[in-house]
């Protein structure tokens, strides 16, 4: 039996000895960068003198004392953090979701005024549960289950979409492409895989003024390159292409994602409100967004829960240092159900329970988010991770990959 058997049943074991589960920013706070990542993972596994199980797979509502360790990993309720590592050096994750990477940006000066950002990469290693540098590539999408990952290499736009098997750190296949692309999103059950395409690298920077006042590196406001996207099936290889003309209301980088069903594609556009999304269909003609999809935020990462019975939305107060609120709404009618701990819900872990960010220190002291564990109907949050070193304003500090495991 390896590895991998021996930590499935060892999962089995430990979620069959537990109860079943209970049932069932409006802006990022400083609202600079806009990111879109949803992602899932088979089995977890921290390699030491003996298998351990890292996480239990049954989320658990009634929260137990936190098994914590002298490392300071916490283990309880499907949760697995590290509250002292930020960026995290080892595997975090809660009920079925998973930080599967996370990448840090630097600016390549092109001129005096203008540059380009690039990303590294952290890809987590499944065999041993610790996250893994990985210059090669631009850009890197997690599909669901952890096993593979699609990758661009540098520099961007590129002509071949990598499938990268995790464990191994190899490139398994090449999907050779005519339109040169620049971001990639798997659909929500993985079998697709959409690529965004441009006609120049969509991460182009200038300078613009910091917070201390002086100038440093931001999103450039150039005219948006892209092109379309080509909807590609992941275990044939093929795809369509389609062209998707860019708008004044387009930004730089604006990747496509899938809806949940997979059926329409949507991007974020500049609008008179942050987190404006415009959906398209499969064959690039402007359409309404699905029904369940109509009240959501391009900028927000958690969207539909699981079951597809709330929807996350953005900030909605600050009340005190490290305590924010955010709106869950009634995806079909947009009406607020609650709100929920966090300033800014990047995934569901389960039907009930959310991976954010929440805001370490106090309100006169730099804005320094961590990722918690925020739960609907509870005031209390879970730190997943460390506290960011870098303010929430600077580009270059690290940002999740999530997936479902």
């Amino acid at each position: 039996m390896n590895i991998e058997e021996l930590m499935r049943q060892a999962l089995r074991e430990q979620a069959a000895a537990q109860p079943p589960a209970g049932a069932g920013l409006a802006d990022r706070v400083l609202a600079v960068r806009r990111r879109r990542r949803t992602r899932r993972l088979a089995s977890t596994a921290a390699a030491t003198a003996a298998v351990v199980a890292v996480a239990v797979a049954v989320p658990l509502l009634d929260a137990g004392k936190s098994d914590v360790r002298p490392s300071g990993v916490v283990q309880r309720n499907g949760i697995t953090a590290h509250p002292d590592q930020s960026p995290p050096r080892q595997l975090v994750a809660a009920g079925q979701t998973v930080l599967a990477a996370y990448y840090t940006s630097r600016t390549v000066p092109l001129t005096d005024d203008s540059g380009i950002g690039v990303r590294t990469y952290r890809l987590l290693d499944p065999r041993t549960g610790t996250y893994v540098k990985d210059t090669r590539w631009a850009f890197a999408a997690v599909a669901p289950g952890l096993r593979t990952a699609a990758v661009l290499e540098q520099t961007l736009p590129v002509r071949r979409i990598g499938l990268l098997d995790l464990a191994t750190r190899k490139v398994e296949r090449w999907i050779p492409v005519k339109h040169g692309v620049g971001g990639l999103a798997f659909s929500y059950d993985g079998t697709r895989l959409l690529a965004t395409t441009y006609d120049a690298n969509p991460d182009t920077r200038g300078r613009v003024e910091n917070v201390k006042g002086g100038l440093g590196w931001g999103p450039a406001s150039t005219p948006s390159s892209r092109t379309g996207f080509y909807d590609i099936d992941v275990a044939s290889g093929k795809g369509t292409w389609t062209g998707v003309e860019a708008g004044s209301d387009t930004f730089a980088r604006a990747d496509f994602s899938y809806s949940r069903t997979g059926g329409q594609v949507y991007a974020q556009v500049i609008g008179d409100r942050d987190g404006i999304q415009q959906f398209y269909s499969l064959d690039g003609e402007k359409i309404a967004a699905p029904a369940d999809e109509r009240y959501l935020r391009a900028d927000v990462g958690a969207r539909l829960s699981p079951n597809g019975r709330y929807a996350a939305l953005g900030l909605t107060k600050e009340i005190a240092p490290g305590k924010s609120y955010s709106s869950i709404r009634d995806p079909r009618t947009g009406k607020e159900v609650t709100k929920v701990r966090g300033a800014e819900l990047l995934a569901w872990a389960d039907d009930r329970r959310l991976i954010a960010w929440e805001r370490a220190g106090g309100l006169d002291e730099p804005y320094r988010p961590r990722l918690v564990l925020v739960t609907i109907g509870r005031d209390g949050t879970v730190p997943l991770s460390g506290v960011q070193k870098e303010t929430y304003v600077d580009i270059n500090a690290w940002q999740p990959v999530f997936a479902r495991r």
